[in-house]
């Protein structure tokens, strides 16, 4: 058997045994009898692998991929010109944090421009899955290497919101796919308000340019604007700007406003990116909205 080198995503259905995803093979896809991009699944993380399936066990959440895919539209042929080197990566995975303060806003950050993958792009803190740790413990250790923030497992009470299937570059029209994750979003709670978390940000400058502290109204123009689609933005009598903490020369946090303009730009359809915040990230806020209007048990 050879040896695990990585997490990463296996598939299994009708109670058959797990296989390996292919770097191909649309996740999402897998578990749809249709052109569906949205689906429910179960998820396990177990003896290194993180594997998906539908069934009775184990508690289901949403596994989603946006319209424009490139691996759902990927054609034969342009499949086959994939380097094999990229073909065998498989399907790796990350986990993203979503964290709530005390007074209900959630951190995100802005990627450091000389990332190779979704530069300048606003996303939650988040990363891979390294061997033989939990979901949880990654994504505690990513978020205190992205922005200094040391949380505890006992005091987040996590959740899964959603997974996502994230494909770069994110569509055809960009280039052939490089690489493809299932993102896993959980949410984590902290009993502390942002101005008391703020004091303590001490973001990596290799990964992170930028901080916002966002509020449920801001998250809910954020959504409104689909990527993809061209429907109206939902502003809600929001300022025109919006107050961030940048990373200056010295690597020193200093406050900012930024327009308004730049949290709710779509994703361009052709040509290069533009500073915005992730499709993804649209998907597990719009999740996180979800959890403000759940009654407390």
């Amino acid at each position: 058997m050879d040896k695990v080198r990585k997490i990463l995503v296996y598939v299994c259905k009708d109670r058959a045994a797990p296989q390996r995803a292919q770097f191909v093979q649309s996740i999402t896809g897998h578990f749809t009898d249709s052109a569906d991009d949205e689906v429910e699944v179960s998820c396990t993380l177990e003896k290194n692998q993180f594997i998906l399936y539908k069934g009775d066990r184990g508690q289901r959440v949403p596994l989603k991929r946006p319209a424009f895919c490139p691996i759902k539209h990927l054609p034969a042929t342009e499949a086959a010109a994939i380097p094999q080197d990229v073909q065998q990566r498989g399907v790796d995975v990350g986990v993203a944090i979503i964290l709530q303060t005390a007074n209900q806003r959630v951190l995100l950050t802005r990627r450091a421009k000389e990332l190779r993958i979704f530069p300048n792009v606003w996303v939650p803190p988040g990363g891979h899955v390294e061997l033989d740790e939990t979901l949880l413990d990654a994504g505690l250790r990513e978020l205190h290497e992205e922005t200094g923030l040391k949380l505890e497992p006992e005091q987040v009470s996590p959740k899964i919101l959603g997974l996502w299937e994230s494909v770069f570059p994110p569509m055809l029209s960009r280039g052939l796919p490089q690489r493809h994750h299932i993102v896993i979003y959980m949410l984590l709670h902290s009993s502390l308000t942002h101005l008391q978390l703020q004091p303590s940000l001490r973001p990596s400058p290799a990964e992170v340019s930028a901080c916002l502290w966002a509020d449920s109204r801001l998250v809910r123009a954020i959504v409104s604007a689909v990527d993809g689609e061209d429907a109206e933005v939902r502003l809600d009598d929001q300022p025109d700007s919006i107050s961030v903490s940048q990373m200056s020369a010295d690597g020193a946090l200093t406050e900012s406003l930024m327009p308004l303009a730049v949290f709710i730009s779509r994703a361009p359809a052709s040509g290069p990116d533009v500073e915005r915040v992730s499709t993804g990230t649209k998907f597990a806020l719009e999740l996180w909205l979800r959890t403000l209007d759940e009654p407390d048990l």
